[in-house]
């Protein structure tokens, strides 16, 4: 069972709500909630509000550490696979579309090259992202097409994969020629635009009250700035660039709130993109009821006696 969308639908309380009635686990698959210490800006449930429900894959690394998604995949299937060897149900549940598709598709991650990735971040360094967009663009134009030319982390994995490989960076577009390593009912949850751009501000403010500012000051304190992927988190780069002198506190929760309502875009052309996911609207009275519905009907149509 799989719990996906955009950001602010309510996958943290809905798969609270499966476990409850599957004897489940959730594992995480926000890459962000990976990080120890990121808490109030990645919406983590605190230990009190799991309802007693173990969680996997919730502070795994350090902010210095980088989030690599191989190395997710094969701790998060690892879960899975202890999960079910317990006699219960795991429940993916996150955003992060990549990370998603790194467990329950056929897809495989190259490895990485010290020396070579050094020299494309040198050249970030001296050239800066468009460049690097535009030789990769040369190169394999799907993959250009699928990283912003801003994005220099993702660039320089591209063309290290492609120098590595001698191939296209597949590993970037793996939804649309998907094919399943495991079997599991995957239900996405939508809401009408207008109305998750309110919830979307209303949790950003929420997080600014709750002390967001203060949390980022203390993992500033523990080298978030030295690290690859931490310090890009929505919130948490905008709080630092306030920080650095750009702007004012007001310009970076707007700032977050722009950020974010991009973001769920983007989750929500991701998902849409995969035609196994099932789409429910996250403010249905009986959304658990609906799709435990779903899961008892895939499991009559296989002929399996067991959740997915």
């Amino acid at each position: 069972m799989a719990v996906v969308g955009p950001t602010a639908t309510g996958k943290s309380d809905l798969a609270l709500d499966l476990a409850a009635a599957l004897d489940g686990e959730v594992v995480n698959a926000d890459s962000m909630q990976l990080y120890r210490g990121m808490d109030i800006g990645t919406a983590k449930l605190p230990l009190a509000e799991r309802r007693g429900v173990p969680h996997h894959l919730l502070d795994v690394l350090d902010v210095t550490d980088e989030a690599r998604v191989a190395a997710y995949q094969s701790a998060a299937r690892a879960a899975i696979e202890q999960i079910r060897s317990r006699g219960r149900v795991p429940i993916l549940a996150g955003g992060s579309g990549l990370y998603v598709a790194a467990v329950l598709d056929q897809l495989n991650f190259p490895g990485t090259d010290a020396a070579i990735r050094g020299e494309l971040e040198a050249e970030l360094a001296a050239l800066g992202a468009p460049a690097l967009h535009a030789r990769l663009a040369r190169l394999d134009p799907a993959a250009a097409a699928a990283i912003a030319p801003v994005n220099g982390r993702k660039l320089v994995r591209a063309l290290e994969v492609i120098e590595l490989t001698g191939g296209p960076f597949a590993a970037a577009l793996p939804v649309g020629a998907h094919a399943e390593a495991m079997a599991c009912v995957r239900i996405g949850l939508k809401a009408p635009r207008p109305l998750l751009h309110e919830r979307i501000r209303l949790r950003v403010d929420r997080m600014w009250a709750a002390g967001l500012v203060d949390e980022v000051r203390g993992l500033e304190s523990r080298g978030l700035r030295s690290g690859r992927t931490a310090p890009r988190a929505l919130g948490y780069a905008q709080i630092l660039r306030w920080f650095d002198g750009s702007g004012t506190e007001a310009d970076a929760v707007e700032a977050t709130v722009v950020a974010t309502r991009q973001f769920a875009r983007r989750q929500e052309t991701w998902f849409r993109r995969d035609p196994a996911v099932q789409w429910l609207p996250f403010d249905a009275p009986d959304l658990a009821e609906q799709v435990l519905q779903r899961l008892r009907q895939a499991t009559s149509a296989t002929g399996s006696t067991a959740p997915r």
